[in-house]
């Protein structure tokens, strides 16, 4: 039994070289970098409050292990789920010769780091991912020209910070070989970000004397975000 043991211990253990010789054979990407677009929709409680939000995201992935495939992965990313536009005149001499737009958003930025394991195979590149980090609710306004090209003002209404997990996975598709291979990346992100406060288009008021009047709502705060993008691996060139 023990030379069974000893005898199948060794087999793994040459598949596995093997299978890291063959990445390297095939110069398949051991990590990377990637920006996507990202496209969000609400879940449960939070569909209540606002349809969908659009963003970014930025990822990295280093690996963990000598075939590339345990990697450490971080990303960080924002979604802006409102977006109200106010346009208004300058107070007396002035007047409306110079118009200024009051811009209000709200947003979520986040940011995690966590395992993901990816499944080379050629061109093709399956990975999951799972991680741990934060998300921060913030209404911003600013106060800026018309076309946006020069805020001079900016406040944050209102925000609240929480706990994040994320659970992730998706494909790439890789187009170009190298030492730097260029991949089409296509992920799903399910976000659980427990209870949050956070306030949505119409929640602020301005009443006449100039104050504000706040009307946040507290929820559970849960996304799934879609997202496409483009990833730069690093691995061996073997063209």
């Amino acid at each position: 039994m023990r030379s069974g043991v000893v005898l199948t211990a060794l087999a793994f253990g040459g598949m596995g070289a093997a299978g890291g010789a063959e990445a390297q054979q095939r110069g398949e990407p051991q990590g990377g970098w990637g920006l996507s677009f990202v496209a969000a929709e609400p879940v449960g409680e939070m569909a209540l409050f606002f349809d969908r939000g659009f963003g970014a995201q930025i990822d990295g992935a280093w690996p963990m292990s000598s075939d590339g495939r345990v990697r450490l992965r971080g990303d960080i990313g924002f979604l802006i789920y409102g977006h109200e536009q106010m346009q208004y005149c300058y107070s007396v001499p002035i007047g409306c010769r110079i118009e200024a737009d009051l811009v209000t958003t709200n947003d979520i930025f986040y940011a995690g780091v966590g395992p993901e394991l990816a499944f080379p195979a050629g061109p093709l590149e399956p990975y999951a991912y799972a991680t741990a980090g934060l998300s921060y609710f913030a209404t911003i306004s600013s106060l800026g020209d018309e076309w946006g090209y020069a805020d001079w003002a900016e406040t944050t209404n209102y925000s609240d910070l929480v706990i994040a997990w994320k659970l992730g996975g998706g494909m790439r598709l890789r187009v170009s070989r190298g030492s730097r291979p260029v991949a089409l990346d296509f992920g799903v992100e399910r976000h659980r970000n427990g209870i949050a406060d956070f306030l949505t288009e119409g929640d602020i008021v301005d009443n006449p004397d100039g104050s504000l009047t706040l009307y946040p709502n507290r929820s559970e705060a849960n996304l799934t975000t879609f997202r496409f993008g483009v990833s730069i691996g690093f691995g061996w060139s073997r063209d």
